[in-house]
């Protein structure tokens, strides 16, 4: 049985995660990057710098991050101190934890290495795929711990051809997700101005910005076709039960994430406007990605045949 207040923990991680990924986007987007110049922890060799815009996002930002990292830690410890207890029990929750910490650590190493040794926006794109899968972490050991509350989850079957079509949509959606954060990075936003047309035309010139931007909403558009592929093949193997729910809503947050970006684009030359819509846009990914992984696992650890010898 999960208590009260372990969930409480496990939530406080997960909002804390959250905050941390809107806060490095947040940073991104208004080019604070470089508010505290290239001191790393400290800013501008201050534990309280002086007061900038930009040097006050970058380090709330670190100060989250720092309190994010204690949270998690936390979290990863008692976790581990139940799985002493219950080995069988407490396995899945330790990887959710185990993974959260991980990936926390490595966020924090490349956000400090971006500071220190200014980075391509290749490779702060991966930064932010880094946070996604912390925040997808914490998120499944919320969910878990929902699922245990009054003792082990339920447990049903989940046909076998979920799994893999699953492994493929996930693949796929952290390859759109990074080419929305390089995007980002570079700046290219501006590449294709009005929706669904690119500048006015069905098929623009592939290169540049607006090639960039143009391969991003179609490689989104045949993300929500996947979506709602794997929606109808989930729905129709399992009779409507099972992990249908779940696909559901995968399907409901990639169409609502289509009309965010729409919307991205349509106040694009408002800065104001810019900034919360793609904050907006960011944090519907977020929970979108943290589901597909959910989706992914729970076919992976029910699917029928699983743990049967081979005769």
């Amino acid at each position: 049985m999960v208590t009260g207040r372990f969930r409480a923990l496990a939530i406080a991680a997960c909002i804390g995660m959250l905050l941390v990924l809107l806060g490095g986007a947040l940073v991104t987007n208004t080019d604070s990057g470089r508010g505290c110049g290239d001191d790393w922890p400290l800013c501008h060799g201050k534990f309280i710098p002086a007061y900038t815009v930009e040097s006050l996002i970058e380090y709330s930002h670190r100060l989250v991050s720092g309190l994010e990292g204690l949270l998690v830690l936390a979290t990863a410890i008692s976790i581990f101190s139940k799985f002493r207890r219950d080995r069988s029990g407490y396995k899945e929750p330790l990887f959710y934890a185990g993974g959260a910490l991980l990936f926390t650590i490595i966020q924090a190493l490349m956000g400090a290495a971006a500071v220190l040794w200014p980075q391509s926006p290749p490779v702060m794109a991966i930064h932010f795929g880094i946070s996604l899968i912390a925040f997808a972490a914490t998120l499944l050991l919320v969910i878990w711990t929902f699922r245990a509350k009054n003792g082990p989850p339920t447990v049903f079957k989940v046909p076998s051809s979920i799994f893999p079509r699953v492994l493929s949509v996930a693949i796929y959606s952290y390859a759109v997700v990074y080419l929305g954060a390089f995007i980002r990075h570079t700046e290219s936003g501006g590449g294709c101005i009005g929706w669904p047309l690119c500048n006015g035309e069905i098929v623009p010139e592939i290169s540049g910005a607006t090639g960039a931007v143009f391969i991003h909403r179609v490689a989104a558009l045949l993300l929500g076709i996947s979506l709602a592929g794997l929606f109808l093949h989930i729905r129709k193997v399992s009779g409507g039960a099972g992990l249908t729910k779940h696909a559901g809503w995968a399907l409901a947050l990639v169409i609502t994430q289509i009309f965010s970006g729409a919307l991205l684009t349509y106040t694009i030359t408002n800065t104001n406007w810019f900034l919360f819509t793609n904050l907006l846009h960011n944090l519907i990914v977020t929970g979108l990605f943290g589901i597909i992984i959910d989706l992914l696992i729970q076919s992976w650890l029910l699917r029928e045949g699983r743990g049967k010898s081979k005769a």
